[in-house]
């Protein structure tokens, strides 16, 4: 499948598709993308930020830390893993600085 064939697959989907930022990409296939959500607290009705951490599969090691990407819900891959990269939306700095620092080397 081409990566256009995965988005449009993944947009008529029935599963849920999140986008969040990658904050560790140390083990072998996966990555930990952290999603955040704005609500009113219940009483005092201020905005907060929560956040969730989903442990997702990527199966060609591309994304790395900083990068905004776009996650699909899908199988149990692991004891953690439920969810699956779809693509990376908009690399990020420390990624772009990573890789500048292993090119000069």
């Amino acid at each position: 499948m081409t990566e256009t064939e995965t988005t449009t697959s993944a947009r008529n989907s029935h599963r849920k598709v999140r986008e969040g930022v990658v904050v560790s990409s140390s083990m072998d296939k996966t990555v930990v993308v952290k999603i955040s959500r704005r609500i009113a607290h219940p009483l005092y009705k201020k905005i907060i930020t929560k956040f969730s951490k989903f442990h997702t599969h990527d199966e060609k090691n591309e994304a790395q830390v900083g990068d905004l990407v776009e996650i699909m819900e899908t199988r149990p891959i692991s004891k953690t893993k439920r969810w699956r990269l779809v693509r990376i939306v908009k690399s990020g700095e420390l990624a772009m600085a990573s890789k500048e620092a292993e090119a000069a080397a």
